[in-house]
């Protein structure tokens, strides 16, 4: 069950408080029900908590906002069957499709919003300032689910602040133009910004909306505003709304880079926030590996801006656990053979693929070090190695020498468990390993499975599960939205911009980019490729990368084409490093009409005068 902090003091929906049937109608079915509502601070309180639950379960990559993970080509998850996302993998969606719909929830969620904000000041149980706060954390909040619905859909229809009992029909309804959109959630943000107070104090409230989270959205918001997608694109200037207006910008605007780098710098300029540093160890690369896992395995570190914890562990957890070698695992959470490749190499700082062949071998960057064949023998994990109770290994040497986020986030084939609660063992992916290759749903087919959110700290064998904790703004996005705007503003800030995505890199343990890359120096084409794949590592399984490969208009580029693996199939440890596209033989289809949802047939059939979105 989702919790944030403050959530956690209101459980539950407050079922009185429905809607009538039509979910744009801001009317209450019951008077008395409204009055009473807002009569005293518990149901007051409980009814914010309603609106914030409706919230992205980010963290579960099988449902709504989630699967962004699986949909995108940092993830390969395990299952061929049973799963929505697969649909969206391969192309066979539209928009009868009902997985992953979110529009009639999130304007669910801007009604009650709305409801709350016009009703909010009857509640004298509490203090002026205290509806003050509460009405602009709403107002932020309903803007933000307007945000997701322009993230998946584009354009949509912008309700705003109606009288109470103001009646929407559905024949009228249309979406209105982008910059429309956009204009009203950044106004929408700004309000919210002048009556929040800048951060939570108190523990018991953390994960309720501050200041300084509405600046870390407004940061995403313009650099989204800004990016391809979203500002002039060729593909979508043909869209008109029924009233004749054009749905897109016709024009792409430089401008908004700056706008952009503003926001992200005005969060930076904050001073509130840094990036995570673990305290224990004094070995340099393990203190790099488990700085990056404290970022969501320590709750309310200081570098996260905006978080939530979840109570149900076991729903993430055992599904980064390996089948057959622990007690319970279903072993469907991997990353791609793409997302592995692209980690750093710790000693040059080089991302070491810059590629694929046709037959699915990479092209390697000769200066990275990098090697895809050979083995090392008695090699020792950064972390699981014999001075902490684990034996040597035989490690493919794609494996050796990578940065510290690579350790820190993938369990690969040939590695120890990373918990000796139950001896230590050792973990291998193919037909006859310990974990082994059987075909089913329950079996590691990429070769790899994710690690970094699963704590080691957990005897989760014998079901001790924990909570996971989610990060949904934290301090190195936002040095990361900043580096990118200052490379593509019209006064380019390149010094900036390596200065910001250095100090990502260094809380890696990696040099500087422009030593690791001195080409890099006056070449604003190249350091976007470096930015663009600092982003997919450093924010991976975050949700981010779906985003981003679309809002670059990229998604052509790298989500078609099929789906490599190392070889599971194989019946020696040695074979199961191959690269093969027969484990999974589908094929990843992206086209050109699949950067945006269109709308669902069930909205359609509501709204007839609704423009559906291109391709569609």
């Amino acid at each position: 069950m989702k919790k944030t902090k403050y959530i956690g003091l209101a459980i539950g929906l407050f079922l009185g408080l429905v809607t009538s049937c039509d979910y744009l109608d801001v009317v209450l079915d019951n008077q008395m029900t409204q009055d009473e509502a807002f009569s005293k601070r518990e149901t007051t309180e409980r009814y914010l908590a309603h609106i914030y639950d409706y919230l992205p379960d980010s963290y579960n990559w099988l449902s709504d906002a989630g699967s962004a993970v699986p949909r995108s080509d940092e993830a390969l998850f395990s299952w061929y069957a049973g799963v929505s996302h697969l649909v969206f993998n391969d192309g066979t969606w539209g928009p009868t499709t009902g997985a992953f719909n979110i529009w009639k929830g999130k304007y669910e969620a801007i009604n009650q919003a709305t409801i709350f904000m016009d009703n909010i000041d009857k509640c004298m149980d509490v203090t002026e300032e205290v509806r003050t706060h509460m009405k602009a954390e709403v107002r932020f909040l309903r803007a933000y689910f307007y945000f997701e619905l322009v993230c998946q859909y584009g354009p949509v229809f912008i309700w705003g602040d109606q009288a109470p009992d103001m009646l929407i029909h559905a024949e009228d309804v249309d979406r209105h133009p982008l910059e429309v959109n956009l204009d009203f959630i950044e106004s929408e943000y700004d309000k919210a910004i002048e009556n929040l107070p800048l951060t939570t104090t108190d523990p018991m409230w953390y994960g309720r909306v501050n200041k300084a989270i509405v600046m870390a959205a407004k940061s995403r918001l313009l650099l989204y505003a800004a990016s391809p997608l979203f500002n002039g694109c060729d593909l979508y200037k043909t869209m008109k709304n029924k009233d004749g207006e054009s749905l897109f910008p016709q024009s792409t605007d430089p401008n908004k880079w700056e706008k952009a780098a503003q926001a992200a710098k005005a969060v930076i300029d904050l001073n509130l926030f840094s990036l995570y540093e673990d305290k224990t160890e004094t070995d340099p690369f393990r203190k790099a590996i488990k700085s990056y896992q404290g970022v969501t395995l320590e709750e309310w570190n200081n570098e996260v801006i905006w978080g939530a914890w979840y109570t149900d562990g076991m729903a993430l957890n055992v599904r980064c656990l390996p089948p057959r070698a622990v007690k319970t695992g279903y072993g469907g959470f991997a990353p791609s053979i793409k997302l592995v490749d692209t980690y750093p190499m710790a000693e040059s700082g080089r991302y070491p693929v810059n590629g694929y062949n046709a037959n699915g071998s990479p092209i390697i960057d000769p200066k990275s070090g990098y090697s895809d064949e050979g083995f090392t023998e008695g090699y020792e994990h950064p972390l699981e190695d014999q001075a902490h109770g684990y034996t040597t290994i035989k490690a493919h040497n794609s494996c050796v020498g990578r940065d510290a986020r690579f350790y820190a986030s993938v369990l690969a084939n040939g590695f120890n468990f990373y918990n000796t609660y139950n001896g230590v063992k050792l973990i291998t992916f193919y037909d006859g390993g310990t974990s082994s290759y059987t075909g089913s749903g329950d079996c590691v087919k990429v070769g790899y499975l994710w690690r970094r959110m699963t704590d080691p700290k957990l005897d989760m064998e014998n079901g001790n599960w924990g909570r996971i904790f989610w990060p949904y703004y934290r301090l190195a996005e936002i040095y990361l939205n900043y580096a990118e705007a200052c490379n593509e503003k019209p006064n380019r800030n390149e010094e900036e911009s390596l200065k910001y995505i250095n100090m990502v890199r260094a809380r890696a343990g990696l040099n500087k980019l422009e030593e690791a890359y001195p080409e890099v120096k006056n070449n604003q084409s190249l350091l976007r490729t470096l930015i663009q794949k600092e982003r997919m590592v450093e924010l991976a399984f975050e949700c981010h990368r779906y985003n981003d490969v679309r809002r670059w208009m990229i998604a052509e580029k790298e989500m078609n084409g099929s789906n490599w693996c190392r070889n599971v199939k194989a019946t020696t440890y040695e074979g199961s490093w191959e690269r093969t596209d027969q484990v999974w033989t589908s094929k990843r289809v992206f086209q050109s009409k699949h950067y945006f949802f269109p709308i669902n047939q069930a909205q359609l059939n509501e709204m007839k005068n609704m423009t559906q979105n291109q391709g569609w």
